[in-house]
């Protein structure tokens, strides 16, 4: 036998060394089992924008191999526009229930009562990200970084007007993006993604692309811009062919963002334990290609609202796995929590219900069910064959995906069944949406530094106008009146001091304007003494004519020091005084909390 003597000081340091190794052996365990969770959401590609669905138009070599190492479901639904998807997704609930009625104007914001997949995975020890469009409000705390996400890089609104080295924010703060949007939102998540290499993350990063306007870099538009498209909509004479062409080229781009991600994930060793899904958040934004179904963006028809979904696990999900059950975006919360092992904390009951056992292979005891579809008035129901569409027409979707032969008469009990559930949705969910939004945009949030005040959630009076009627990245114009003014419904949440700026254009000729900024007893004045007024952006790049507003590159004008009381009440933006011809051309005010001190 052989006897070690140690003294006591060597004896303290192999104990140390001992419970040094034995803490790193249960976390590298820890970490091994627990998954990445890589969240893809695009904007505005439908089902048919992929070639593994059988468009010989485009190519998407990288999102179909995502499908050849994993899952891909072959009847999966989302809602009809870009904020309920999200809302639904986010929270497992109908976007209904959380508030959402509309993609601006402070009705695509998410209630404060909802709990977020990305707060319940923060609760387990995630690092959290969301990089992109956002889209479920803009002030804190309905801001992605009240909502769960640590880091959040991108916009808040729900479309963005210029794609090239475009002002965007980083917790909210403004910045300048770098090169194209969706080349940049990828950067940022390669980044988050090496920073978080040790550590279980979950990225979401819904892409703006191929949403208007429609713009993509020179060598993703060359492929297509005198190709020939041998696969088009099945009522060809609505078809704009440029537009199917540059969306097609967004959507190669998108690919190519998806195989560097996937290949940061191979360099990194982490792509067996990383959980990777694809999506779209509706049906494609124009008439396109789409497996000859009925309906695009904004329509309950099922080309509206069906979208691929793609979910590669290797360490877990049988490569080429197609599982043929309907499903929903309000599916994936409770999913990606039960896949990860994560306990669900939702503050209220959800909708959606956990696929896992379709992914796994547990099916034996699968219930069939029926998947409501609403936008606005539009109300359509879809079972696993039948889909009963909004005036209540009943289609086989197996063979009739135009939706060209009402087959009521041959399923009349089903067709009473498919009624009465959507009877019952109106009035057991549709019902828990307020008939007036009562809900005012806070300001001052004691967490927060920032608050964005921009023109999209702003109400013009007078002659002003909008820059366009989509109020999302638009800004207002005409002020040319000391009675026009500008206001919002807020409530400053801490009272304090705050640094406002304003940022505006203005002509040579119109200088001398003094702006004033009220709210409560307090107000602020600010002269524009400094002309700036650029060209409009946005046409030069674009590969199709937009419908909604080009933008500028605004200047900030630091207005001064505001003091705002805690209370509720209506903040303006006025011109005392307007020398030239207009006041000037504004598009937001950030407000900025002085000496503010951030909790850990």
């Amino acid at each position: 036998m052989i006897r070690l003597y140690f003294t006591p000081a060597q004896a303290k340091f192999c104990l140390f060394f001992i419970a040094y190794l034995a803490l790193f052996s249960c976390t590298k365990i820890k970490r091994n089992t627990t998954p990445n969770i890589v969240f893809i959401l695009t904007d505005d590609q439908g089902w048919g924008d992929l070639s593994i669905n059988g468009n010989s138009n485009i190519s998407t070599p990288n999102i179909d191999n995502l499908a050849n190492q994993g899952a891909i479901f072959d009847r999966f639904y989302v809602s009809p526009v870009c904020s309920p998807t999200r809302a639904e997704l986010l929270t497992g609930r109908y976007h209904v229930r959380g508030g959402v009625y509309s993609t601006s104007a402070g009705g695509e914001r998410l209630d404060l009562d909802e709990t977020t997949i990305a707060q319940t995975f923060q609760q387990a020890g995630y690092q959290t990200a969301a990089i992109g469009k956002w889209h479920n409000g803009m002030q804190y705390p309905y801001h992605p970084n009240g909502r769960g996400f640590e880091e959040f890089y991108g916009f808040c609104s729900g479309h963005w007007g210029n794609y090239f080295n475009p002002i965007l924010e980083h917790n909210g703060k403004l910045v300048k993006g770098e090169g194209f949007i969706i080349d940049d939102f990828t950067n940022r998540a390669l980044t988050f993604i090496e920073q978080n290499k040790n550590n279980p993350f979950f990225l979401y990063l819904p892409y703006n692309t191929p949403h208007s306007p429609m713009q993509v870099p020179e060598e993703w538009w060359g492929k297509f811009e005198k190709k020939d498209l041998k696969m088009l909509h099945h009522n060809m004479e609505n078809e704009d062919i440029q537009h199917t062409k540059a969306a097609l080229a967004m959507c190669e781009n998108i690919d190519w963002n998806v195989g560097r991600l996937v290949d940061k994930l191979d360099k990194l060793a982490l792509t067996d334990n990383t959980i990777i899904v694809f999506l779209s958040d509706n049906g494609p934004n124009g008439y396109r290609w789409n497996g000859g179904m009925k309906g695009k963006k904004g329509s309950t028809d099922e080309g509206g609202v069906r979208s691929p979904l793609i979910i590669q696990w290797k360490a877990q999900i049988d490569a080429r796995k197609k599982i043929t059950q309907i499903a929903s975006a309000l599916d994936l919360y409770p999913t990606l929590a039960e896949l990860a092992g994560v306990e669900l904390s939702p503050a209220k009951p959800l909708d959606g219900k956990s696929l896992t056992p379709l992914l796994k292979g547990n099916d034996s005891d699968w219930e069939d069910r029926f998947i409501v579809n609403n936008w606005k008035k539009s109300i359509s129901v879809r079972s696993q064959q039948f889909r009963l569409d909004s005036d209540n027409n009943l289609f086989d979707m197996t063979k009739d995906p135009s939706q060209n032969i009402d087959v009521s008469d041959q399923h009349p009990g089903l067709k009473e069944e498919m009624v009465n559930v959507k009877n019952k949705w109106k009035s057991d969910v549709l019902s828990e949406l307020p008939e007036i939004d009562l809900r005012t945009l806070p300001i001052g949030h004691p967490e927060f530094e920032f608050t964005q005040i921009p023109a999209r959630d702003g109400m013009a009076h007078g002659n002003i106008q909008r820059s366009s009627r989509f109020p999302n990245c638009s800004f207002f114009t005409n002020w040319i009146h000391e009675d026009d003014f500008i206001s919002w419904d807020v409530e400053v949440l801490e009272e304090g001091e705050y640094n406002a700026t304003l940022y505006y254009t203005c002509a040579d000729e119109n200088i001398g304007s003094t702006i004033r900024l009220i709210f409560d007893t307090d107000t602020l004045n600010a002269k524009v003494i400094e002309p700036h007024n650029p060209s409009l952006m946005g046409k030069e790049f674009d590969r199709y004519d937009r419908i909604e507003s080009y933008v500028k590159d605004f200047k900030p004008l630091e207005m001064g020091i505001i003091h705002l009381n805690k209370n509720k009440g209506r903040m303006i933006l006025q011109a005392t005084d307007i020398p030239g011809a207009e006041a000037i051309d504004f598009r937001l005010l950030m407000l900025q909390k002085r000496n503010f001190t951030p909790k850990i």
